[in-house]
């Protein structure tokens, strides 16, 4: 029995499919940057091998993750989100700007940008705050538990970052559905949110940088500036279409290799690789995320505890809503919110982040036999 009960919390409880789909779409994202960016570079080190070096940090932080009890980690969530908004709270003071957002904190020649490992936080704070605290009515279900978000989201949107402030509401509507609000209740939050919204649209509209709302124009009316804000999402549009049905092969696509398609490497590496891998490129990545995500909501429906099933609820929120907003802005489904797409952007902040988040997700399944905490 002892033994048994050993195993179950080592690896004999380890998922290698759920590994072996993130190894996967880790190597895609790593060739696609590595496509767009080899004739960027010279001199400083090419974007591919920064890349392979916050995987490499990402690895130890999913690993980190994953061996340590989630229990504990989660009684650590108010202690992490005081600690998160002083730093989103300097970003506004003395954050480093790119490209109009004010967004980063600069370390010597690195930079990390805290709204990221705000969305895990934001998970572990709501978690712990649901498995703990009485649910008895909307005050402890809903207004709290929204409270407890608002500061971080109002640091965020003010940097401006809209798309990490969406994730942080689509965490939040995660959270409530898994604690069981009713369909009633929901419909009274949207019927008020709709009667609040022609006042909210005017604050938020107001609030919003020019390039954004130049950004939400060029969404509504496509031929809106088609060489400047409308750019992006133009020549990415562009650059799916041109792959049709088997791509142009790698370091083949004119979009992305003739530097038409800004920020390749990033927010539109979904592009690229379209281009350059056609409708069953894309096909084959879609089945790899899908395959990730339903092995997550596995995870979550069988979890050991509430805790454990709200944590991977939330890592399951993030990750659907970063992967179809990404990927839905790049084809001009939604408006260009800087949404980076998990396990594929370049990027180490969200590389780290969203490791981090894979292994906790992967130590709720690892305990879920085991009788220990």
């Amino acid at each position: 029995m002892i033994d048994r009960l050993i195993d179950n919390r080592g690896l004999d409880n380890f998922d290698y499919r759920f590994l072996a789909l993130v190894v996967a779409i880790l190597g895609i994202g790593v060739l696609s940057i590595h496509s767009v960016t080899h004739t960027q570079q010279s001199g400083a080190a090419p974007y591919y091998l920064k890349q392979l070096v916050w995987i490499f940090l990402g690895g130890v932080a999913f690993v980190v993750m994953l061996v340590s009890d989630y229990h504990r980690i989660a009684r650590l969530a108010y202690p992490a989100y005081g600690v998160v908004l002083l730093m989103l709270a300097f970003v506004l003071l003395e954050g480093r700007t790119s490209k109009g957002a004010q967004r980063w904190i600069a370390l010597g020649p690195f930079s990390f940008q805290p709204s990221e490992f705000a969305k895990l936080v934001l998970i572990l704070v709501l978690a712990h705050y649901y498995s703990k605290a009485p649910r008895v009515g909307w005050l402890q279900r809903v207004v709290l538990p929204g409270l407890l978000m608002l500061p971080g989201l109002l640091l965020i949107v003010k940097q401006p970052d809209l798309g990490s402030g969406l994730s942080f509401v689509a965490v939040y509507a995660a959270m409530l559905l898994m604690v069981g609000v009713r369909s009633k209740a929901l419909g009274v939050i949207l019927l008020f949110s709709l009667m609040l919204f022609p006042f909210a649209w005017e604050g938020v509209w107001g609030s919003l940088h020019d390039y954004q709302r130049q950004r939400i124009m060029a969404f509504v009316d496509p031929d809106y500036d088609p060489g400047g804000k409308g750019y992006h999402a133009l020549q990415s549009r562009i650059a799916i279409g041109s792959g049709e049905l088997m791509g142009k092969g790698l370091y083949g696509g004119t979009q992305s290799q003739l530097k038409f398609l800004p920020e390749g490497h990033t927010d539109f590496v979904f592009a690229v690789y379209a281009e350059e891998w056609g409708f069953l490129g894309v096909l084959l990545l879609l089945v790899l995320f899908v395959g990730l995500i339903w092995l997550s909501l596995e995870i979550a429906s069988k979890a050991k505890d509430q805790l454990g099933a709200l944590l991977a609820a939330g890592i399951v929120a993030m990750l659907c809503f970063c992967v179809v907003v990404n990927i839905g802005m790049t084809a001009g489904m939604f408006p260009i919110v800087g949404i980076p797409l998990p396990l594929m952007s370049y990027g180490g902040s969200a590389t780290i982040m969203t490791m981090a988040s894979l292994g906790l997700l992967l130590n709720v399944k690892r305990r879920r036999l085991s009788l220990f905490y």
